[in-house]
């Protein structure tokens, strides 16, 4: 009966433990949070539609345009962010022991799982609840400083990674990025209903691979069709914020690990890029002033 006893109080005080311990990490959360301006979760329920590379691109073109930006790649298995800004190397350790984030220049910050790995091509076999436990130390043991932006960029879907990241973070202003045929706009509007669900904050719905245009005529080839994004956002009453060609200029880019926005020579993406990036920036302003209206 004692050993029993025993046993149920052992067992709480670890219960006590854990909850102390995530409640700590909760304030350190927080307090991370407080020192962002807005929180962008980049999304889409498909894979392959071109999610990292709007991430990337969109981030480059905000710190261009002044701003300081992070961004936090949740993508634990199949991380791409760093080849697509040529980030190499493991993380930095603070004294205070907080991590740093990779700085690819004076605007913009990188973290991602795969700036933990010894070796870029091991791959991680971890499971729902460890994923939860990394991404809320990618915000808690991170030392983000003061931002105007962190671009959250996750891996496709509705699991584990996105709901944690809504649960972190949850004035999350959502992107949800789709391409223009029907394979894939079919998954993205189980996002949104997910989204919505989760009653998340949707600021809008990016085209990416929105037609191709001829380098030569500069005439556009509807590729993969053209005009399902805006569709799909005028249909749930979302915001279109924009559509970005398919470019040949943003393949050479994302090899060479450096943004197309960022590129010496004019590109039809570079442009819509830096579009989208002003349309971003004055959306994410009004939400918030809607939301300070709305509470104030």
């Amino acid at each position: 009966m004692s050993s029993n006893c025993s046993s149920c109080s052992s067992g709480g005080g670890s219960d006590k433990h854990t909850d102390a311990k995530l409640k700590i990490q909760d304030e350190l959360i927080s307090s991370t949070l407080a020192g962002i301006g807005h929180k962008i979760f980049v999304m889409s329920g498909k894979g392959g539609v071109g999610k990292s590379s709007v991430t990337v691109n969109l981030a480059a073109a905000l710190a261009s345009r002044g701003f300081k930006v992070g961004i936090l790649d949740v993508d634990i298995h199949g991380p791409s962010v760093p080849t697509l800004l040529g980030i190499h190397g493991i993380l930095d350790v603070d004294r205070g022991s907080l991590m740093m984030p990779k700085q690819y220049s004076e605007n913009l910050s990188v973290l991602s799982m795969e700036s933990l790995l010894k070796d870029p091509d091991q791959a991680v076999l971890w499971r729902g609840p460890m994923k939860t436990s990394a991404i809320r130390q990618f915000i808690s043991d991170v030392q983000w400083g003061e931002l105007d932006f962190l671009l959250v960029d996750s891996p496709p879907g509705t699991g584990d990674e996105p709901m944690t990241v809504l649960k972190t973070i949850p004035d999350a202003l959502c992107v949800v990025v789709t391409t223009p045929q029907e394979v894939s706009l079919s998954d993205v509007r189980k996002s949104i209903n997910f989204l919505q669900y989760a009653n998340a904050n949707i600021l809008g719905v990016v085209e990416n691979m929105s037609g191709l245009v001829c380098p030569h005529c500069h005439k556009s080839i509807d590729l993969f069709k053209k005009g399902g994004g805006r569709d799909l956002a005028d249909k749930y009453g979302l915001e279109f914020l924009g559509e970005i060609p398919l470019d040949p200029a943003t393949v050479i880019a994302g090899d060479m690990g450096t943004p197309v926005v960022l590129l010496d020579e004019e590109s039809f993406a570079k442009d819509a890029f830096l579009k989208l990036s002003d349309k971003v920036a004055e959306a994410a302003h009004s939400s918030l002033e809607a939301a300070a209206t709305t509470h104030g």
